[in-house]
């Protein structure tokens, strides 16, 4: 599971890279489908992750505001604020957490952890295939959505 996050990893990288060259205005232009536009999807992404791995945890939820971050270089430098707290997290994971329930202050009821887990993954790639759709409308090249090729099983993650 490690290597999926690190792949999302590595492909948010890549949109964060190639969405240097556009425009704020383009990237906080409302669009169709998706969370609204470029810029809060990503926002968004983060944000996701990050609750649910604070919430897994244990960890009281920190909440942010998407009108805090108004530019994509804002964007990058929280996801890789909260990257080396989700990092360290996922070295402590064990098999043994899979089925453990936890509950969280944005919505009733109770969770399991691993599936929280795959939620977070399949989460990010279902948007990254929504800025794949607004990257081409806009004549972009999209990041590519490969795992093949990436050397995710010679990649560990850095120490802690």
């Amino acid at each position: 599971m490690i290597k999926l996050f690190q792949y999302n990893w590595m492909v948010r990288d890549e949109w964060f890279e190639l969405f240097k060259q556009v425009s704020t205005e383009e990237l906080t232009r409302k669009r169709n489908g998706g969370a609204g536009s470029i810029l809060y999807t990503l926002f968004h992404v983060l944000d996701v992750e990050y609750s649910w791995i604070r919430g897994v945890q244990g960890k009281p939820e920190i909440l942010v505001q998407f009108e805090d971050y108004e530019t994509l270089d804002q964007i990058k430098e929280l996801s890789d604020s909260w990257l080396n707290e989700t990092r360290a997290f996922l070295h402590t994971w064990s098999n043994d957490f899979e089925h453990e329930t936890v509950t969280v202050p944005w919505t009733e009821g109770h969770f399991v952890k691993g599936e929280i887990l795959r939620h977070i993954i399949t989460h990010e790639i279902h948007h990254m295939g929504q800025l794949s759709v607004w990257a081409r409308e806009i004549g972009l090249q999209p990041a590519s959505a490969n795992v093949i090729g990436r050397g995710l099983l010679s990649v560990d993650l850095p120490p802690v």
